[in-house]
């Protein structure tokens, strides 16, 4: 709870929500972040983390394993607070974390699934060596208009630990 503050200070951003399934909520509220941080916490081990910069939360990050017959697959999430794009600190975290996921657990793929209209974010998962495997053309509903969902992945027998 000491990264509530800046939770919401960064999380309440348009820039970042836009980008966001509608899980993320805009405004972001104290209430909000009591919530997820509640959540983020609550299994074992921990699989969702702050992206601390100089002692402030600012973004998250999590791998969210599968299940049933996708058991062998993670999903990889992310967001950055505004000011802190474009310094490769989303690049750095990615790496960590799917170091984290092919460790820990039991799988063969980590996969994304970025809004095809968020090339940044395209980009970051490219420099870590995920490829595009699949683009389903307008099949998300987000702030009215209908968005391209993109599928990045990388596989285990691919992945580079450093």
């Amino acid at each position: 709870m000491s990264d509530l503050n800046s939770l919401v200070k960064y999380a309440n951003n348009w820039q970042v929500a836009r980008n966001m399934t509608d899980k993320f909520p805009h405004p972001y509220t104290e209430a909000d972040g009591q919530s997820f941080i509640a959540f983020a916490t609550a299994d074992s081990p921990i699989h969702l983390f702050a992206i601390d910069v100089e002692g402030e939360a600012v973004g998250g990050i999590g791998i969210h394993p599968q299940t049933d017959i996708h058991r062998k697959n993670a999903e990889l999430g992310y967001w950055l607070a505004e000011p802190f794009w474009g310094q490769g600190i989303v690049r750095a975290a990615i790496k960590r974390v799917v170091d984290f996921a092919f460790k820990t657990y039991d799988i063969d793929r980590v996969f994304a699934r970025p809004f095809g209209t968020n090339a940044a974010s395209q980009k970051v998962l490219e420099t870590n060596g995920f490829v595009l495997e699949a683009r389903f053309d307008r099949t998300l509903y987000k702030n009215g208009e209908y968005v391209d969902e993109l599928i990045y992945a990388v596989r285990r027998q691919d992945w580079i630990s450093g």
